[in-house]
């Protein structure tokens, strides 16, 4: 690709002028030159890699309208106010606005008003935005949140299906540039397929977040409340998201904390809209630090001071765990992402997979491929929070990474034919595709990249692939081989036909002597009594076996366990199956004291960043509020004024001319003529106070 260098130079001076940055990150200047030079562009970059720089910049430098595409209904005005704030004319056209507003919106479009405008997918179905979009000057249409086109992605919606058809329709088709955080390979080829992209260029710049400590717990709900009530205090007035599987647990859990004492919120589906949106602007603006939510609040959220993003549940799946803890650490400082699970989310996520598609535009057929692609997606899931390997490398691996950690570099490679592109990252794992093993088996080692045994019945991580920031690879467990009762497991359900449940099944083989398992005769089978290995074990064990297909559990109302594709691997004399086990740490006497050296180690240990330099810290802290009084001075949140990022580059630099504000990373020309007087007042200030100290 030859790209010319007068744009990428007009690039780099919007990069500095609106958003103050002196260089791009991994990715974005190879994903921009595409756009600029006119070519169709997908880019696969995590959250918080700065994926809206790659159609923002390319729309203050091309001449007419850049359409953006986004599912965000509830956050386009945040995204707008933000490029405002940077100096980029900007706009929004959706259900929120009156049709006299909407009418307005693209009258003053058609006149050259803007150089974004944010759109629901849905918008481009309706006539009157047709009729303008062929006669407007668009030279860029970009798809956010690309892998809802794919059934095979975790938030797949049909509006975004329209897409391609309305891009073939333009009587002069723009350059097009797809961009998503998580998407497996069969993902990423369904988004050139189905957007009619024309020999896209493909940055893949890993999905490794080496600022995040990823953590999984196993807690029975009462044990989880206790955890959450104590990470949430021991954290006071940081910015956390928890995530809860049901309305009703969001609202126990926010009656808690708030009896807890701690600043709360709650978001779910069920709340009337203005509810929603005014608590969701009280977490926005940091009013509101802790917010609680279901899976409906926070899909391309903007704040970038988020410390923790709690799951109080079990995820659906990898990609949805993976973009929703992505959430936290997006200014790249230190930030905590902790799962909380039991047994019993296993079957809410199971009950949601039937449920959530009865209601849905979809035909029958169309239905059963998502719940067969989501019920993979769990299995990977269970995988994860079973494994004993290292947490990062489980969630690289699922991604199609065979490193422990990403280099940062980005990986480019134009398509190949049938959708395909840059064959290392596309090729080596990702969800399932005809006979290929789902996502689950590469994620656990058992994948095309023949990376051998790891994630759930792997050993513990050797210093290769530990990643000294999760919790596998830091914290204290036992690895206990479960091999014998895993095969016993798997004589007993070929013995039993596969008619039965797990819980049957490990009745069976605990030798239980239930009025169930005498009237079936199921007492007088070989497997019967043959382990006292306790039952819910090996009901964990059952769990492992299925994620890693050796097992399978059917899809009726009553589901059975039945004999995997890969039952006949166990017989081999290699075959090892391994679970983890927590080791509890001595009894501390419960002292004041040591309640304080707990709350000072979890800061420090999966906290937020904190300045070493205590006048640092306590300039950072009155810059934190400053930034907290223009912001609502001008009805905006923080984070949009200045990250927390670039309140810790000024805390270094201290400037105090204009010259010295230009120079703190995330500080533009824009910012400085709207903050740089109050700021440097500021610094000023707090040095003159030190010194007369």
């Amino acid at each position: 690709m030859t790209t010319d260098p007068a744009p990428l130079d007009r690039a780099r001076a919007v990069l500095k002028q609106c958003f103050g940055y002196d260089s791009f990150r991994a990715g974005q200047q190879a994903v921009i030159a595409a756009v600029l030079a006119g070519q169709d562009s997908v880019g696969i970059m995590p959250t918080g890699a700065g994926k809206s720089l790659c159609y923002q910049i390319p729309a203050v430098v091309l001449p007419g309208l850049t359409l953006v595409v986004s599912p965000l209904v509830s956050l386009m005005g945040d995204q707008v106010r933000s490029l405002v704030d940077a100096g980029i004319r900007g706009a929004y056209l959706n259900s929120t606005l009156t049709g006299r507003q909407q009418a307005t919106v693209l009258e003053r479009a058609s006149q050259g008003a803007y150089d974004v405008m944010y759109i629901a997918p849905e918008r481009l179905a309706d006539p009157r935005f047709a009729a303008f979009a062929e006669s407007a000057p668009i030279p860029l249409i970009a798809i956010d949140e690309a892998h809802c086109v794919s059934q095979w992605g975790q938030d797949f919606r049909p509006s975004y299906l329209g897409i391609g058809p309305f891009i073939d329709s333009l009587p002069m088709r723009p350059t097009v540039v797809a961009l998503t955080a998580t998407a497996t390979s069969r993902v990423q080829r369904d988004i050139v397929r189905l957007l009619n992209l024309d020999d896209p260029h493909v940055t893949v710049t890993g999905f490794d977040r080496p600022n995040l400590h990823f953590a999984v717990e196993k807690l029975v709900p009462k044990r989880k409340l206790a955890r959450v009530l104590s990470f949430a205090s021991a954290h006071d007035g940081e910015s956390s998201i928890i995530y809860c599987s049901t309305r009703k647990q969001v609202e126990e859990l926010h009656d808690e904390l708030l009896q807890a004492g701690i600043q709360a919120t709650r978001y779910h589906a069920g709340l009337p809209n203005a509810e929603r949106l005014k608590n969701q602007q009280a977490f926005i603006s940091d009013d509101a630090p802790v917010m609680v939510a279901t899976n409906a609040f926070g899909m391309g959220i903007d704040k970038s001071n988020v410390r923790a993003v709690i799951h109080f549940n079990l995820p659906s799946s990898m990609e949805a765990y993976y973009q929703e803890a992505g959430r936290a650490g997006r200014d790249g400082e230190p930030a905590s992402c902790l799962l909380l699970w039991s047994d019993s989310d296993i079957a809410t996520c199971r009950y949601f997979i039937e449920q959530d598609f009865e209601n849905e535009e979809l035909t029958e057929e169309e239905a059963q491929t998502v719940r067969a692609s989501r019920r993979h997606m769990l299995d990977a899931m269970l995988g994860y929070c079973h494994t004993a390997d290292c947490l990062r490398a489980y969630i690289l691996r699922y991604f199609g990474e065979n490193g422990l950690m990403g280099s940062g570099n980005a990986a480019e490679a134009p398509a190949a034919s049938g959708g395909a592109a840059n064959a290392a990252p596309l090729e080596a794992g990702g969800g399932a595709q005809g006979n290929v093993r789902p996502a689950a088996a590469a994620a656990a080692g058992h994948g095309p990249s023949g990376a051998g045994p790891a994630g759930a019945g792997s050993s513990r991580p050797d210093s290769a692939s530990n990643c000294g920031n999760c919790s596998n690879c830091t914290g204290s467990f036992e690895v206990v081989d479960v091999t014998q009762d895993a095969r016993a497991i798997m004589r007993c359900v070929k013995e039993l036909r596969g008619r039965f449940g797990k819980t049957v099944v490990c009745s069976v083989l605990h030798g239980d002597n239930t009025e169930q398992i005498r009237t079936r005769h199921l007492d007088q089978r070989q497997t019967y009594g043959i382990t006292d290995t306790p039952k819910t074990q090996l009901k964990e064990i059952v769990d492992i076996l299925v994620a890693q297909e050796y097992l399978v559990v059917s899809e009726d109302a009553y589901p059975v366990v039945g004999l995997g594709p890969r039952c006949r691997e166990a017989a081999v004399p290699e075959f090892r199956l391994t679970l983890k086990r927590a080791v509890k740490p001595p009894a501390e006497p419960r002292t004041a004291s040591t309640r304080g050296k707990a709350a000072d180690r979890a800061h420090t240990t999966t906290s937020g960043p904190h300045l070493e330099n205590g006048s640092d810290a306590q300039l950072f802290e009155r810059l934190r509020v400053l930034r907290k009084t223009l912001a609502d001075e001008a009805g905006k949140p923080p984070y949009v004024v200045f990250s927390d990022a670039t309140l810790r580059d000024m805390c270094a630099k201290r400037p105090t001319t204009d010259d010295e504000f230009l120079a703190v990373n995330g500080v533009g020309e824009t910012k400085l003529a709207r903050y740089g007087k109050a700021f440097t007042a500021e610094i000023q200030a707090f040095e003159s106070e030190q010194e007369a100290d």
